[in-house]
């Protein structure tokens, strides 16, 4: 074990994602072709051509891990994060981003010709609230076992993962490298398996890891039925402690499920209005391991978990808003 204290509650790695919002009319998704509801996979031109179609409102960053960290931060964490971005404008506008949330963002952007941009999430809201989405991968996608910061991932008490992230080879180095330098400080490896296509795609590869390199995974209940290939979310759990000492399931409406070992814990959640379940699952992460930093009670981490997502879904977007003040 570590004989020194952390300097970071908390590193999230995962997809640096600028998230740009636009309102438009029924008709603007009409002429694009899209699904209303619905996340297409665009390539670069696509993103300029849509880019210059609407007016943009608002920029932020964005994905998975980075709103975990956003969560966390807001929530009293002292919390760093490690993405890939490119050397642009959009880099410019993520990094600034991070720094005015208050966390530490260490990460080299992508050098070369610049003819990969920083990765966008084109979020497009027609007058009835549906979020329709365009996302380039981009830089994101470009994160090397290089981009893994020894000293940061060293000095933080928890490492945690974005699934998402899992797609390529070199990524997946990456994780297992972080992993290695954490458990090799003293450190605790957490991943969340983010979607349940990413798990089909690779599925014997996040068993081994997980099994391999995590201490404290986080799930939906669709999530961990793909993983474990079964339909049954006792089997899974039960396959779930064998793999790691700390396993979180959220449940939606039916709250969390906290399993340590042998032990289960059932964690209700209180109901709100939904409004957009965007970033609810990072949010609770964030909320859990923000207690659980803390070395709060196990079924107190989950509640500060269901807590904090159920902020997040009474707004549209994937972060808290400005008057989000719940604390770990």
């Amino acid at each position: 074990m570590s004989s020194t204290s952390p300097k970071y509650d908390l590193l999230c790695v995962g997809n640096a994602i600028v998230d740009v919002l636009a309102t438009v009319s029924a008709d603007v998704l009409a002429e694009l072709g899209a699904a209303p509801g619905s996340m297409t996979l665009i390539d670069a031109p696509t993103m300029a051509q849509i880019e210059r179609r609407i007016h943009v409102e608002q920029v932020a960053g964005g994905g998975s891990a980075a709103n975990s960290a956003v969560v966390a931060a807001r929530m009293g964490a002292k919390t760093a994060y490690l993405g890939k971005v490119a050397a642009d404008k959009a880099g410019e506008d993520f990094t600034a981003d991070m720094a005015k949330q208050g966390i530490a963002f260490p990460s080299v952007p992508l050098s070369g010709d610049g003819t990969i941009p920083t990765a966008r999430c084109i979020v497009l809201i027609t007058p009835d609230g549906q979020r329709t989405m365009f996302t380039y991968l981009g830089a994101c996608v470009e994160f090397t076992p290089q981009d893994v910061v020894a000293d940061v991932v060293a000095e933080s008490a928890i490492t945690y993962l974005e699934g998402y992230l899992f797609d390529r080879p070199q990524a997946q180095e990456a994780f297992y490298r972080a992993a290695k330098l954490a458990h090799e400080a003293g450190r605790k490896v957490s991943l969340t398996l983010s979607d349940t296509f990413c798990i089909q795609r690779h599925q014997a590869a996040f068993r081994s890891f997980v099994a391999e390199s995590v201490d404290i995974l986080f799930a939906n209940e669709g999530e961990i039925l793909a993983l474990y290939e079964t339909e049954n979310l006792d089997e899974a759990l039960k396959a779930l402690s064998g793999d790691v000492a700390l396993g979180v399931v959220t449940r939606g409406e039916k709250g969390a499920v906290v399993q340590a070992g042998e032990t289960r814990h059932d964690v209700p959640t209180a109901p709100v209005k939904v409004v957009d379940t965007t970033g609810a699952g990072d949010a609770f992460a964030a909320g859990f391991l923000a207690g659980y930093s803390r070395k709060r009670p196990l079924v107190d981490c989950a509640a500060l978990g269901n807590q904090a997502a159920g902020h997040v879904i009474t707004r549209l977007g994937g972060r808290p808003d400005d008057g989000f003040a719940l604390k770990a």
